[in-house]
């Protein structure tokens, strides 16, 4: 897919992961719904894209919230006349002391801002997208979801479930024109991945931070690569601090799988 002229939603968008794909898809030429709980962070944001020329607007939500959902991918049709592009991005983790001792109430958290929400968004998103010819879904996952995670057990099982429900999602590329896809980086450079090493050292649990960590422009590259290339779909794209790997699990052509 082409980005210039085209209108994306970022959920998350208000930092990290998000914010660099917000202003790497705007510097591409989209217009961005920059979406987040975080007001200043999201505002923060537009104002930035907005100064390099860019066009984006920022739209408070609550991505567990089904009315917040639909209003943020609403709001790319109104003020951009489009939703081409929606990048499921916004995330927690478990946090410290970890599962099983802290309250079931946070893991409970997890799954729905990490796994539900990314449901959510990609089924209403589809329906918006399918009635004006086709569009792009990018899901932030996790290398967590393609791999044990012991440093927090919770978030890898959502994120595994990401990485399986996109990967279900292949035939919408054929019946939907509607591409499904999802990145699963390694440890990203984030406040939030700085917050839970914070944490996790009040708790006295040793830093699990790599020598090498990815940036999250890195991301916003790999992104940007999973809208353009049109031969992607049904697919996870590992990013480690060593490059990229796509993960396809669709069979070949003539397999009787």
């Amino acid at each position: 897919m082409e980005i210039r002229g085209k209108s994306a939603v970022i959920t998350g968008g208000g930092s990290g992961i998000g914010r660099a794909v917000a202003i790497r898809l705007a510097n591409e030429g989209a217009s961005v719904v920059v979406a987040d709980v975080d007001a200043a962070g999201g505002a923060a944001v537009v104002h930035e894209i907005e100064k390099a020329g860019g066009k984006a607007v920022f739209v408070g939500a609550d991505v567990t919230r089904e009315a917040d959902t639909r209003n943020m991918l609403d709001t790319a049709v109104q003020k951009f006349g489009r939703l081409d592009i929606l990048h499921n991005n916004a995330g927690i983790g478990t946090g410290a002391p970890g599962f099983p001792i802290v309250e079931p109430a946070r893991w409970h958290l997890v799954i729905e801002i990490d796994l539900q929400a990314v449901i959510l968004g990609t089924g209403l998103a589809s329906l918006i997208m399918e009635k004006q010819g086709g569009g792009v879904i990018i899901n932030t996952a996790s290398m967590a979801g393609l791999y044990p995670h012991r440093q927090d057990a919770v978030y890898g099982a959502a994120k595994g479930g990401v990485v399986n429900f996109t990967h279900s999602l292949a035939f919408w590329a054929s019946e939907k024109k509607i591409r499904v896809n999802c990145i699963c980086p390694g440890i990203v450079d984030t406040p939030l991945v700085r917050r839970g090493l914070e944490q996790a050292a009040q708790h006295g649990i040793k830093s699990w931070m790599p020598s090498k960590i990815i940036q999250p422009e890195e991301i916003a590259d790999a992104v940007t690569e999973l809208v353009r290339n049109e031969s992607l779909f049904g697919c996870s794209m590992e990013v480690r601090p060593s490059g990229r790997h796509i993960v396809d699990p669709r069979p070949a052509p003539g397999s009787k799988r």
